[in-house]
């Protein structure tokens, strides 16, 4: 019995590209839509605060572009402008979605990030290292009090996971070839 190893080199993953509208405009509407609608209809929405937008759209950007220093900074984008959003100190988003998006472009240069199984568990694990990033800086950096609940955080990283399937599939339609 022969087996054939194939190999696919770094050169052979397929990296994407978007137009200007699409990476400003995408992460512009989830920070958006992540900060006024769960309020729009006077808390009507609650369940809605439970899905992070910034970050799903941060993971997608990250593992279609595969490229680290590109997904670290459009991590710390995306989460400074949410951080700009609430309440809380500037750059406890910002820090942690860059860790996400550092992660998220070199585990995609690794594995395919195309099969909907692997992005509900690239996002599940993706929201778990963002939650364990933004404890670890609201903690130790800014010294604020801060329970983890991760009984909470498991549901809302399984519920990320799985609405990660239909948007990425919808973002999908707004990726070019390089």
């Amino acid at each position: 019995m022969n087996a054939a190893v194939i190999y696919t080199s770094r050169e052979q993953i397929e990296v994407h590209r978007f137009t200007p509208a699409a990476t400003i405009g995408i992460p512009l509407a989830a920070i958006f839509l992540q900060a006024f609608l769960p309020t729009a209809w006077h808390g009507r929405l609650h369940f809605f605060s439970v899905f992070d937008l910034p970050l799903l759209v941060t993971i997608f950007f990250a593992v279609a572009r595969r490229n680290p220093a590109s997904g670290t900074i459009t991590g710390a984008l995306i989460g400074l402008a949410q951080d700009a959003l609430t309440a809380n100190f500037i750059g406890l988003y910002g820090m942690a979605k860059s860790v996400v998006g550092y992660a998220a472009s070199s585990v995609a240069a690794k594995i395919d990030v195309e099969n909907p199984g692997s992005r509900l568990i690239l996002t599940f694990g993706f929201y778990l290292l963002q939650r364990a990033a933004y404890l670890l800086v609201q903690r130790g950096l800014v010294r604020q009090p801060a329970s983890p609940e991760w009984m909470h955080a498991l549901g809302a990283a399984l519920a990320n996971g799985l609405l990660s399937i239909v948007a990425f599939a919808l973002l999908d339609r707004f990726k070019r070839r390089s």
